[in-house]
């Protein structure tokens, strides 16, 4: 009975997908074949590290994005240090008559020493009585809290007030009305004269992804108050990441994850470029600074401890993106550049250190007492082209390999076209085009010396207008520069994408991989498109050869062995960019197993070119997994105009005797 039953689906699915090829065979077609060598020995191993992420504190990715904070502006540092300053996004609840907020520079933080000072002028009974549920502010977060029912958020603030204190806390909608969740804070039970640090933890008794926090009293005096979050209790692996948008991360099977940036490592203005030392430690005591690059300020609760946690907890390795002393309008003077590479230095034990090291133990002490990976530096962002950049680079490169010799340091000057001029192990490479100029760009490393350093691909995109917000044009044009890459990888070590996120409430660049609010998330096609590469790293890539009239066909076959179950499988990718139908013929050579049809499986990524997905559609363009049934060393397989194409072939094992049929 079982045996039909799946004799029968495979029918089903032989017919589906002959009806399909017949439908398709009414448009234009070509013919072209696809010979691929398998045999032992013939392939060349693709590096460990081949595709990753890149990050980029861009479009709110961190604050108020994968970085779980709710609070926009927690320390009501985003004003300035100067008081009085502009307490944006905080809000104030009644009128004048009733309170008066302002800021001032009483914090008990010597590194963000701006504080709220919240005058309450009504009591709960005399002359001037508060109006029925009190007065105080509120803070509606990244656009709007996601608070949901059941789940558990702790607040913490910093509060002082040498009065009675009577503060109610709540997690209400965004006018205010339904209420969420309520705590409180009773000076009768705690002594308030000086800066106190209270955390509380409240359960939701509903929904709502439009929410706010409120701290309110009808209690006559003055209370300071500092450094307010929330956070829900339960995070990606239990450290402070948004499950949902991790877990996008972690699906791709990222090798490595670059950090901090891109531009946003570099700042404007060096005083505005990200400080790994300012962003470690405990969160209150982190100063923040202005993304004067992407224009919003962040508090660095995402900060150099969090990447390489982050890191970590998706399986990738980290790659520091380090500031190289130059910035977007100023640079330091290699005569002057010792403090910033002892800085590095620094930040390198941090991660690496053991924990009896000086930054090590701080490390240590902040919760993960073994060192963490950290293999590759990138020194700067797209800096080559500045005066002082080789002199600066050379500096960097002697001090951290004279320490860390293992490290891979990498230059920003590009070797693709020639010979670098300074000792790197790697170049970095930014590739942005659009989307015919990036489909072509798939030979782009085909005549890249074979010696010497490999490249770093560590952004690309299509861009212009036939990207829009993420069109499956751009995903298609990227597919095939990422099967050239594939082709080249013995001289391209590393690529990932860029940029990597967008709140939908600022889209500060577009297109983006992955597109969320305050609650819900989708993967733009060039996310889905990335799933087609995330088995290469590591994996053997097959020697091939495409004969086809057409030149918007360019394919690849790896070997790869899933690490879940130890099957192994021969996958060929095509990429077909124009808009005929293919009629290809698929053999393969050399190849000591058998294929197992039952198991094999065909994948489609295809649509319109101008098709995006959206809140409303977020699995418009979507890849879709057929059976293949005619899984062979010989196949003739129809290839949709404008698709990603992979077939898993299923390999059984060399000393089975299984056939190809069932």
């Amino acid at each position: 009975m079982v045996l039909r039953s799946v004799l029968c689906a495979l029918l089903w699915l032989w017919v589906s997908i002959s009806c399909r090829s017949i439908a398709l065979g009414l448009e234009d077609s070509q013919t072209a074949t696809l010979s691929v060598i398998a045999s032992p020995g013939q392939g060349r191993p693709i590096p460990e590290h081949m595709f990753g992420i890149s990050f980029e504190e861009i479009n709110h990715a961190g604050a108020g994005g994968i970085w779980a904070e709710l609070v926009c502006n927690r320390g009501f540092e985003d004003g300035g240090p100067n008081t009085p300053s502009n307490i944006y996004p905080w809000s104030i609840i009644g009128n004048e008559s009733y309170i008066m907020v302002s800021t001032d520079r009483t914090s008990c933080f010597n590194r963000n020493k701006v504080a709220l000072r919240m005058e309450i002028l009504c009591d709960d009974d005399g002359p001037n009585i508060c109006p029925s549920g009190g007065v105080g502010i509120y803070n509606p977060g990244y656009w709007g809290m996601n608070i949901e029912r059941g789940e558990i958020y702790k607040i913490a603030l910093h509060v002082k007030s040498n009065d009675s204190i009577d503060l109610y806390i709540s997690l209400t909608s965004s006018d205010g009305l339904q209420n969420l969740a309520t705590t409180d804070i009773k000076s009768n039970t705690l002594d308030m004269s000086q800066w106190t640090k209270v955390e509380l933890l409240v359960r939701a008794s509903g929904t709502n992804v439009n929410s706010r926090l409120q701290l309110k009293t009808n209690k006559k005096g003055v209370i300071w108050l500092d450094q307010v979050s929330v956070m829900p209790l339960e995070t990606y692996k239990g450290h402070g990441f948004r499950k949902d948008l991790a877990s996008m991360l972690a699906d791709l099977k990222p090798q490595f994850l670059r950090f901090p940036g891109g531009s946003y490592a570099e700042g404007g203005w060096l005083n505005n470029a990200f400080r790994w030392r300012d962003t470690i430690g405990p969160w209150e005591e982190r100063p923040g600074h202005f993304n004067d690059i992407w224009k919003y300020w962040v508090d660095d609760g995402l900060g150099f401890y969090e990447f390489l946690q982050l890191a970590e907890d998706i399986g990738a390795d980290p790659l520091w993106v380090i500031n190289a002393g130059i910035s977007h309008n100023d640079q330091v003077n290699p005569s002057n550049i010792l403090p910033f590479v002892q800085d590095t230095l620094d930040g390198i034990e941090f991660a690496r250190g053991d924990s009896g090291s000086k930054w090590g133990c701080i490390r240590a002490a902040m919760g993960h007492s073994d060192p963490f990976l950290l293999n590759y530096i990138a020194i700067g962002n797209q800096d080559c082209s500045m005066r002082n950049y080789r002199g600066n680079y050379f500096r960097f490169h002697s001090a951290i390999k004279k320490a860390y010799p293992d490290i891979k340091v990498i230059s920003n000057c590009d070797g693709s076209s020639g010979y670098l001029d300074h000792p790197a192990d790697m170049y970095d490479v930014h590739v942005y085009a659009s989307a015919d100029s990036m489909f072509s760009m798939s030979h782009y490393f085909d005549w890249t010396p074979r010696v010497g350093p490999k490249a770093l691909v560590s952004e690309y995109a299509v861009t212009g207008s036939g990207a829009g917000k993420g069109s499956f044009l751009a995903a298609l044009a990227q597919a095939g520069f990422l099967i050239g890459l594939e082709r080249n990888s013995d001289v391209v070590e590393m690529a990932s994408n860029a940029p990597l996120f967008v709140n939908d409430n600022d889209r500060r660049w577009n297109p983006d991989a992955i597109v969320f609010d305050s609650w819900r998330h989708y993967g733009t096609p060039s996310y889905w498109m990335q799933h087609f590469f995330k088995e290469s790293s590591g994996a053997i890539i097959q020697p091939s050869n495409l004969q086809s009239t057409s030149s918007k066909l360019v394919a690849s076959a790896i070997r790869w062995t899933n690490s879940d179950n130890g099957n192994d499988y021969l996958k060929i990718k095509i990429v077909n960019y124009g808009g005929d139908l293919v009629n290809l013929k698929i053999s393969v050579t050399g190849l000591a197993n058998h294929v197992r049809a039952l198991g094999s499986t065909n994948t489609i990524l295809t649509g319109k070119l101008t098709d995006e997905n959206s809140f409303s559609n977020p699995e418009k363009v979507v890849p879709i997994v057929y059976m293949l049934p005619n899984a062979g060393k010989e196949m003739s397989v129809s290839v949709s105009p404008y698709s990603i194409n992979a077939f898993d072939l299923l390999l059984a094992p060399e000393s089975s005797t299984a056939v190809t049929d069932i």
